[in-house]
């Protein structure tokens, strides 16, 4: 089963997410504590992704059983980013901001409700327990130095 280290490491960070959301969905108006929620959770998600498809993608790229749903996870990270984006353009404190964030979270949840129920599984079948540990190794690599980079740049600067 989806019990490897890169599965644990990826699992850990939707948690965080779903922690995340749950908050931010609670906050009203531009607040600070919205501001300051939102901001985390961008530069979350994309660093996540980022290290995410710098290891666990790139190798199932490679591989043909499982290429089709590392690519329909991609556009699904694109699509992640541009609401992140379109959030991040629209005034706060408005019902069309709460209305996009609902949109965005839902979108977001059933991708890692995908992810966890369908993907790591797959992927856990058909990768080696080497290959799992290097992937865990490059994703704990990778993502404080994504989260570095998410400090400076705005959504869609990455990935545009």
């Amino acid at each position: 089963m989806a019990d490897a280290r890169i599965f644990r490491d990826l699992k850990a960070d939707h948690d965080k997410h779903r922690k995340l959301l749950a908050q931010l969905g609670e906050t009203q108006g531009a607040s600070d504590e919205r501001k300051e929620l939102f901001e985390a959770l961008r530069k979350e998600l994309q660093a996540h992704a980022a290290a995410e498809e710098e290891s666990l993608y790139a190798t199932m790229l490679g591989n043909p059983d499982l290429r089709d749903e590392a690519r329909h996870s991609v556009s699904e990270h694109k699509e992640i980013d541009d609401f992140l984006g379109e959030l991040f353009e629209i005034d706060m404190g408005s019902s069309a901001w709460l209305a996009k964030f609902k949109e965005m979270r839902h979108r977001y949840l059933h991708h890692i409700d995908e992810e966890e129920e369908e993907m790591f599984p797959e992927a856990a079948d058909k990768l080696s327990g080497a290959a799992e540990k290097k992937l865990a190794e490059v994703f704990e690599q990778r993502k404080p130095e994504e989260l570095a980079i998410a400090e400076k740049e705005l959504p869609g600067d990455a990935r545009e």
